[in-house]
């Protein structure tokens, strides 16, 4: 398992279940050309960009490649890692039949090439020695789901952490993970909390 401090950018669900075996990474998923019409996926993005980098993995079609094309000109600044994969032609084994271009995307590649494919880019495995404690429980229990005023709290919490404020509270777990632990998440949701009577 590679553990990764970028953001990974990948097209579909299916590539991200793929690469899930092999990455401990953030994964945003663009849902294809979904991303040209999502701005809080490409805010999100860009927050990675600025903050960790973001390495984007396309298949090697034209539709990748647009996709990719279009992420670079969106994220005017911070990192980027373009990662790709090889021209192999054939198809995955849940569709009938071969893309359009007939080659593989991400989630047909095999792993001795997709692993390669990181460590040509110059990709390196992050040290984090701690896995990621902030759950949809631990979200809850603190006020920022499912209660009157979470999403005020929510809203307060990214800005005084220099968020993004169209995150829901699925992106906002993410991203959360990545910054701190459950207790830091704690102690800055009481300090919200003190600085206002309204929540």
């Amino acid at each position: 398992m590679i553990r990764l401090k970028e953001a990974v950018i990948v097209e579909g669900k299916y590539d991200k279940i793929r690469l899930s075996s092999l990455i401990d990474a953030v994964m945003i998923v663009t849902n294809g050309f979904g991303i040209f019409k999502d701005r809080e996926k490409l805010e999100l993005i860009r927050y990675y960009a600025e903050k960790t980098g973001i390495i984007i993995l396309t298949d090697s079609d034209s539709a990748g490649r647009k996709i990719r094309s279009y992420i670079r000109s969106a994220v005017s600044s911070g990192k980027i890692i373009n990662v790709y994969i090889p021209d192999i032609f054939g198809k995955e084994r849940r569709k009938d039949k071969p893309s359009s271009e007939g080659k593989l995307g991400v989630e047909g590649i095999s792993t001795d090439y997709l692993i390669e494919a990181f460590r040509k880019s110059g990709v390196t495995a992050d040290e984090r020695k701690t896995a990621p404690d902030i759950t949809k429980l631990t979200m809850f229990e603190l006020g920022l789901s499912g209660g009157k005023n979470s999403s005020e709290l929510r809203q307060r919490l990214q800005k005084r952490l220099g968020l993004p404020s169209l995150l829901s509270a699925g992106s906002l777990l993410e991203v959360l993970n990545t910054m701190m632990n459950a207790e830091e998440l704690a102690e800055h949701t009481a300090a919200i909390k003190e600085e206002t009577d309204d929540i």
